[in-house]
């Protein structure tokens, strides 16, 4: 039977307003960051000839269409970010706190750079996947990783720091691998991504406003607070030229981009009870579901897992006669109610009930794709065929 952990959304340590008030700056200036950048970027993609062109299997668009949004999302987070930390927080507890900054920073630039090269010259696999274990490193070198000390003594299972290290490292990698590569799977469709990413980040948001009115961690309180506040306003800014019909697309040095940050942010969360570390995970369900979804079609049908197809979700949910648009909305909702999920669980239900409660979400998400027949679909190319 489940219990409730906890009857009110925001505590009393900290007022709302004294949460927000030094933050909320930061949205507005990513947002206007990004839609100043997004034109400029625009413009150097045509001249440079950095586009993506349609063709007749994956990229359905009908034009050539600029790439380089990736690069008008980083100023905005960059630029928000640092004027957040080194300005706004300046007095704060956190303010000592610059390492996970630059490390946060540094890694998401880096990441952009990864997926620009990859725009431009289409990297290998490993050499992308290569690419983004570099950008992991930031993470661990700016102490942007979770402990698993506490697991290990709950076990009564003693290990050295050398293999603490080590296995905080490969839950970095995986975490950062992860995302980074799942919100590029997810960037199919005008708008899908960049709002997809806004959604998730406002779950994060609210997940952190909770914590920070409890003040919980008043050093890493107001550090999330910055990166999703930028985070939001960067992607919601790019948005207006990114939705349908799209002026410009995030291209992979927007996609690994999100990813990293998003990483970066569930990385911040392990540091609490593992609950909001499990409820950051929940909210990004759907770039999970889509990416779970896609390797376990391929594998059925014996492909490549690295084989670009038009199976994804939202590719089959138009395939089956829903628009663009309302394909695009749809999925929204979707984030939205895993967001609203990994919210209510991590506030309202004990440790070890929200870890049973969100885990039979994730996997009950699968068995109803799997129910729906979206692991099996005659559309994409190499698809197993009904007999």
């Amino acid at each position: 039977m489940f219990t409730l952990s906890s009857t009110k959304v925001f505590g009393e340590e900290i007022s709302l307003g004294a949460v927000l008030g030094p933050t909320w700056p930061v949205l507005v200036i990513a947002f206007v960051t990004a839609l100043i950048a997004t034109p400029i970027a625009r413009k150097l993609a045509f001249k440079f000839q950095v586009l993506d062109m349609p063709n007749d299997t994956v990229k359905i668009h009908k034009k050539p269409t600029a790439y380089l949004g990736g690069l008008a999302v980083l100023a905005g987070f960059i630029v928000a970010v640092l004027i957040g930390f080194f300005y706004f927080l300046k007095e704060s507890p956190a303010a000592g706190e610059y390492r996970i900054i630059l490390a946060i920073c540094g890694g998401a630039i880096l990441a952009a750079i990864v997926g620009l090269v990859d725009d431009i010259k289409d990297l290998r696999p490993w050499q992308k996947l290569l690419g983004q274990a570099v950008c992991s490193l930031f993470l661990m070198l700016g102490n942007v990783r979770p402990d698993p000390t506490p697991i290990f003594k709950a076990l009564h299972v003693q290990v050295s720091p050398e293999v603490t290290s080590v296995l905080s490292y490969l839950i970095i990698l995986f975490f950062v691998l992860g995302a980074t590569n799942s919100l590029n799977l997810l960037d199919g469709l005008d708008g899908l991504c960049t709002g997809v990413t806004a959604i998730i980040t406002i779950g994060f948001l609210f997940l952190e406003i909770h914590l920070a009115t409890w003040a919980t961690d008043p050093e890493i309180d107001p550090i999330r607070m910055i990166v999703a506040m930028a985070l939001v306003g960067s992607a919601l800014g790019f948005l207006i030229f990114n939705r349908h019909p799209a002026k410009i697309f995030l291209g992979d040095a927007g996609s690994i981009l999100l990813g990293f940050i998003i990483a970066a942010m569930m990385m911040l969360f392990s540091g609490q009870n593992i609950r909001w570390w499990l409820a950051s995970i929940v909210i990004f369900g759907l770039p999970i579901l889509d990416t779970g979804t896609a390797l376990i079609r391929r594998a059925l049908n014996h492909r490549p897992l690295f084989v670009s197809d038009r199976g994804h979700i939202y590719d089959q949910m138009i395939d089956r006669g829903m628009s663009l648009r309302k394909t695009v909305v749809v999925n929204y909702l979707l984030a939205g109610m895993y967001a609203v999920v990994g919210i209510l669980s991590a506030i309202f239900l004990h440790t070890r009930q929200a870890i049973f409660f969100d885990l039979m979400i994730l996997i009950l998400s699968f068995v109803i794709v799997g129910w729906k027949g979206y692991f099996r679909m005659s559309g994409c190319r190499g698809a197993i065929k009904k007999k």
